[in-house]
């Protein structure tokens, strides 16, 4: 039965990642990338292909809006999904290629200091893999997240969370299990930016 075989597998794989040390140190030294670019007023930027694009949005628009905080002051992040423009990603496939769609982006929006954070479940997408070599260059921090297997996308990363496992469905599973994560982390350590201190 397909349909409890797949709900067994993502069971599974959640169950293992709560208790995966590596993942967690992963994630961790992520969520302080990110502390560390917002608390000095830099942007971050999130690209992905596919489910993976929407990942990208969902990540931004809880950076934006928010995630758990319910606090009214509670600030916006500065955060920009790569993936939403079609006038721009259809002008840079056309007259350049889909290799750039993200690259050329980066390229006229990033400056040092900013995060791109790249979602992956291959690692091996030429446009993903493409805009994070271009962010490298504009001095930006390049967070990464794939699958199991190591690729060249974690190669062009600062950080990889490789999420343990094969199967693409169960790593999209893990990635907005590992981004909710992270977001919760930022949010909570950054909330002294819009709590009165007592």
């Amino acid at each position: 039965m397909p349909l409890i075989d797949h709900l067994t597998e993502s069971h599974l794989a959640a169950t293992m990642l709560a208790t995966d040390s590596a993942s967690h140190r992963t994630l961790y030294a992520m969520a302080q990338y990110l502390e560390e670019a917002l608390k000095r007023d830099h942007r971050i930027f999130v690209v992905g292909n596919g489910g993976s694009a929407a990942d990208a949005q969902h990540i931004a628009a809880e950076f934006i809006g928010r995630f758990r905080d319910m606090d009214p002051n509670r600030l916006p992040l500065p955060a920009i999904a790569l993936t939403t423009d079609t006038s721009t990603l259809t002008a840079i496939g056309n007259d350049f290629s889909f290799a750039r769609v993200f690259r050329r982006q980066v390229d006229a929006l990033g400056k040092p200091g900013d995060v791109l954070w790249c979602l992956s479940t291959s690692g091996e997408s030429p446009n993903i893999v493409e805009a994070a070599v271009g962010a490298r260059d504009l001095g930006m921090h390049v967070i990464s997240f794939t699958g199991k297997k190591t690729s060249k996308l974690g190669a062009a990363s600062h950080l990889c969370w490789r999420a343990p496992h094969d199967d693409t469905a169960v790593v999209q599973q893990l990635h907005m299990t590992g981004y909710h994560a992270i977001i919760g982390e930022v949010e909570e350590t950054l909330s002294y930016l819009w709590r009165p201190r007592s």
